[in-house]
């Protein structure tokens, strides 16, 4: 390829002509224009694919500004389309929500016809369906197709690539002039005609958002001829500029560098920020310091980005960090991070997941101003323990410290290194499950259908440790399943697209002329999510101290009373639950948790090198999938009921730890953070601990960080409040929980979850 036409590529050139994209008004007109794009590049390589479908997207998917917003950018994700997270994976197509589009609109015959031979033409070329159709038979009969809350199975793949965290401090320093000034001298230089073209068309997706850049500010221009308030006229006035600014320049303003990284993220489909405060803190202070802009305007700008990410919708993801060691210009990013939290503080919504990590010698006024966004019932920031976590990270993921400072948490709270690691959580296991069918010779209780492997029938456990045994087998079967898995969704990925925006601002996509996904990240690894960890341990548990140490009920006995969900049975369920329980500081019931834990951990990250990837671990989270897990999980020998939800994350059972807040976050710190990728610590106070009692929950938090707590994830509230939230909806829309990795409304939950919730114990 020419220089000339490389340069041309880079100047945008090739672009002239074409205009905006058009507007698609009938409906899932978008959805066969984007099917016609794909069909007509399906033989091309994947970067011409991947550009000429993204072009049929963006604009058209931006949504217009609405009323006070400050920032340009909202967007409708087509039914039919390409997105790492929020559409679906890769290439999608969202059949269901299409079938019901024909069931509820007009369409002329011709149009029908199009639309069902579209439908035809997705099912076997969606990146899903390619993932899928890659399993070896094995791995199709273990892993049910259908997804994990609809089916009973033991462990179940996750289509998608989530978690991408990138560079947006570098996207800021170099605007997109910059940036596309780098990709050009690479393709200049570079040696594989491979490498050449994911630069060019690094540089014609950047194009792409200064087109997209350009549909806003003319938007923003038209709003204006019509604007009579003046406040509103000034806002709009500076937004046209910011847009028009950006597509010939690195940004100068706060407002252009919220800006940028806004419309950038979307287009990326990305659903986490990383550090915000690190990237966006310089362009706040140098502003408030010059007096271009007041602390009031500054908040409403963040205010607006807050509501932009409310609507963005994703309550398990739209993480946003603040704090923490390795941030350069630490003053600059406090005065952003207390902003966030005010925001936070006044933007009552579940979204954006503000999280603040902390380290002893960090400035006190940002953890103080955290404490008191909580107690007032914010649910945020979570807290992320610096001191424990960085070491911990350094472990796991086998990098320096000065790497492992980069930990950024991401969705529900698994841990990737910011912008220089790929950790997708591509598969699920179900602890509780595993021990459920290798108690069962392989068997569901539930179907009646062989979903795991025959390990031998309970006479051959004569000891535990035979037990033990039969069940790590189980798991490691499993978890070594998810790791092939993972590795095959990887490779359909790179097969099937670039990630053009991803790779761009991935460590060291551009540098080693690679895409995300084939070689191009400098840390490429995975992670399994784990579910039912403390159902699983406290049913061990319960096994060992009634079957093996007292000898007061046999493996049938147990087994009977689970399979008819303690009907009749009431009295071995009595001394179920009476057995030791985790969440107690009690020695047996707590060992045998560090025990399922450090296995599972350790089994799983050991996969890494087997498959050739740099690391995989565990992350022990949750998003309301223990309640959908629990509803295809017979009673359990912990005394739990069938269908009830399985333990959250790594957390006690609701209502099972009973001897005090104390003896509960003793318990929590002796799981070692070491070897896993994140896990969460639910915690519920009541609000009098953050009123009239603040310093002893300053104290208990305090202790319980120093001893090696990693994390606290805190819900303010009452059981009263609960329970009035269920009695009175209409007027409990303000009360704000904590599911697990996320935050909701209480009300807005389902049954389930909410009485999952209601059972937790509270701490006073």
């Amino acid at each position: 390829m020419s220089i000339k036409l490389i340069e041309a590529i880079s100047a945008g050139e090739l672009m002239q002509g074409r205009g905006f994209a058009p507007s698609y008004p009938e409906p899932l007109a978008l959805e066969r224009a984007f099917t016609r794009t794909y069909r007509a590049h399906q033989h091309t390589s994947k970067i011409d694919r991947e550009l000429a479908c993204l072009e049929v997207m963006y604009p058209a998917i931006f949504q217009p500004l609405e009323q006070g917003d400050l920032l340009a950018g909202r967007i409708r994700m087509p039914m039919v389309g390409f997105s790492a997270e929020p559409g679906g994976l890769g290439y999608y197509c969202r059949e269901a929500d299409i079938c019901a589009a024909l069931e509820e609109l007009t369409f002329t015959n011709h149009e029908r016809e199009e639309i069902e031979e579209m439908l035809d033409y997705w099912r076997p070329r969606t990146t899903q369906h390619k993932t899928r159709a890659a399993f070896p038979p094995e791995m199709k009969r273990y892993m049910p197709e259908d997804e994990y809350w609809d089916h009973p199975g033991v462990a179940f793949p996750l289509y998608r690539m989530a978690g991408a965290t990138l560079d947006y401090q570098k996207l800021l320093h170099l605007g997109i002039p910059g940036l596309k000034a780098e990709c050009l001298r690479q393709a200049n230089t570079a040696e594989d005609d491979q490498a050449r073209e994911l630069y060019l068309g690094m540089i014609r997706a950047l194009d792409l958002l200064v087109r997209a850049l350009r549909y806003y500010h003319r938007q923003v221009q038209a709003q204006l001829e019509h604007i009579t308030d003046e406040h509103e006229e000034t806002a709009l006035s500076d937004l046209a500029s910011a847009l028009e600014a950006l597509t010939r320049r690195a940004p100068e303003s706060f407002l252009e560098a919220t800006q940028l990284f806004w419309l950038y993220a979307l287009m990326s489909t990305t659903w986490n920020y990383g550090r915000m405060d690190i990237y966006l803190g310089p362009f706040l202070a140098k502003d408030l310091d010059a007096g271009r802009i007041t602390e009031a305007r500054a908040l409403a700008i963040v205010q607006s980005l807050w509501r932009l990410l409310k609507g963005y919708d994703n309550m398990f993801n739209n993480r946003v960090f603040i704090g923490g060691k390795g941030r350069p210009d630490e003053a600059a990013a406090d005065r952003f991070a207390m902003l966030a939290i005010q925001a936070t503080r006044t933007v009552r919504e579940n979204q954006p997941q503000l999280s603040l990590r902390f380290y002893n010698g960090m400035n006190p006024e940002v953890y103080e101003a955290g404490l008191k966004s909580i107690g007032e019932g914010r649910t945020f920031p979570m807290l992320y323990n610096d001191d424990v976590n960085i070491p911990a990270v350094a472990n796991a993921f086998d990098v320096t410290i000065e790497e492992a400072t980069r930990y950024t948490p991401f969705g529900c709270g698994e841990y990737v290194l910011g912008s220089a690691s790929e950790g997708s959580p591509n598969g699920l296991i179900n602890l509780a499950k595993a021990l459920e069918v290798t108690l069962r010779n392989g068997y569901d209780p539930l179907s009646g259908k062989q979903i795991g492997l025959d390990l031998g029938d309970t006479s051959s456990f004569d000891t535990f440790e035979k037990l033990w045994s039969a069940y790590t087998k189980q798991v490691e079967y499993f978890t070594a399943m998810l790791a092939d898995q993972q590795l095959i969704e990887y490779q359909v990925m790179a097969n099937d697209a670039a990630c053009l925006f991803i790779s761009m601002l991935t460590d060291d996509c551009i540098a080693r002329g690679k895409p995300v996904f084939e070689g191009g990240v400098r840390y490429f690894g995975g992670t399994m999510e784990t579910y039912g960890n403390i159902t699983a341990a406290d049913s061990l548990t319960a096994i060992n101290e009634l079957v093996y140490k007292r000898k007061q009920l046999t493996f049938d006995e147990i087994i009977r009373a689970c399979d008819t969900n303690f009907l009749d049975h009431g009295d071995i369920r009595r001394q179920l639950l009476s057995a030791p329980k985790f969440g107690n500081d009690h020695q047996d019931a707590d060992s045998m948790a560090q025990r399922l834990h450090d296995h599972v951990c350790r089994f799983t990250r050991e996969q890494a090198e087997r498959i050739g990837l740099h690391h995989y671990l565990v992350v022990v989270i949750n998003n309301s999938t223990n309640v959908d897990l629990g509803n295809h999980t017979s009673a359990s020998a912990d005394g739990r009921s069938r269908g009830d939800a399985l333990s959250n994350a790594v957390n006690p059972f609701p209502g099972m730890d009973r001897n005090g807040t104390t003896a509960f976050l003793n318990s929590l710190v002796k799981l070692d953070p070491t070897h896993h990728a994140g896990a969460v610590h639910n915690m519920k106070f009541a609000s009098e601990m953050f009123t009239r009692h603040l310093p002893k929950l300053r104290a208990m938090l305090d202790t319980y960080f120093k001893q090696g707590g990693s994390q606290a994830m805190i819900s303010v509230l009452s059981r009263d409040d609960l329970e009035s939230a269920l009695k009175e909806p209409e007027k409990w829309g303000h009360l704000m929980v904590r599911v697990g990795g996320y935050s909701a409304r209480y009300i807005d939950l389902s049954p389930g979850i909410q009485h999952e919730i209601l059972r937790r114990t509270l701490n006073e």
